[in-house]
């Protein structure tokens, strides 16, 4: 295990397909087995579409959800995707005072949404996991809150491996995830990091037409 990629060097990226293609060169590097990529939505396509362009492998959407405190709901205690166990991050469940069991009505109420987001971006046939290279795709990562979610549904597909892909991290975050995934490529890790928008001159939201304009694109294989 390891975040093979990982090196102090501050980046700005132009745009998020910028970043994918920063990363796809990082990921060219390794030895891959059958991948495929998973770009987590929304933020992650257009960045997974220049990863997947890069190592010539098939993209599908993943989707995972924030599970948000009481009153504060971008603050996230912890994210689930559309299917396996909710993570949550039990030093801020402490904090508020919280345990997941109170938190079980938010946590469906964001699987739901979750199975709902991705039912609509699929355009194509899935694509097996098992036994392959799944590569999960973010445009960074702050807590890594929903990537953990999103590696922990990959796993329940029996992949060769996990590798957790994204242009820049917070260094706490990328160090956390890196025991969760056989492999993790991220080439920034600021030392100073308060957000991932603040490392792209253009960080907009990602609109469901560009999603589904770049869902369109290398669905092959």
């Amino acid at each position: 295990m390891g975040h093979g990629d990982a090196f102090d060097r501050e980046t700005v990226y132009t745009d998020r397909s910028h970043a994918g293609r920063v990363l796809g060169q990082a990921l060219s590097q390794h030895r891959l087995d059958d991948p495929v990529v998973l770009g987590l939505a929304r933020g992650g396509v257009p960045v997974a579409a220049e990863v997947a362009a890069a190592v010539h492998a098939p993209m599908r959407v993943c989707v995972a959800r924030k599970i948000g405190a009481p009153g504060q709901p971008e603050l996230a205690l912890g994210a689930v995707a559309a299917e396996g166990p909710a993570t949550y991050d039990d030093r801020l469940l402490r904090a508020y005072g919280l345990d997941a069991e109170q938190l079980a009505t938010r946590c469906e109420r964001q699987r739901a949404e979750a199975r709902r987001q991705e039912r609509a971006y699929q355009h194509a046939e899935t694509v097996r996991l098992a036994e392959r290279d799944v590569i999960v795709v973010d445009d960074g990562l702050a807590t890594g809150a929903t990537a953990r979610a999103a590696v922990r549904r990959v796993r329940q597909h029996h992949p060769a491996r996990v590798v957790l892909a994204v242009p820049v991290g917070a260094p706490e975050a990328v160090a956390a995830l890196s025991e969760e995934v056989e492999l993790l490529v991220c080439p920034s890790t600021p030392a100073v990091f308060s957000a991932v928008g603040q490392w792209y001159d253009d960080f907009q939201p990602v609109t469901d037409s560009q999603l589904h304009r770049l869902l369109g694109h290398g669905m092959a294989h």
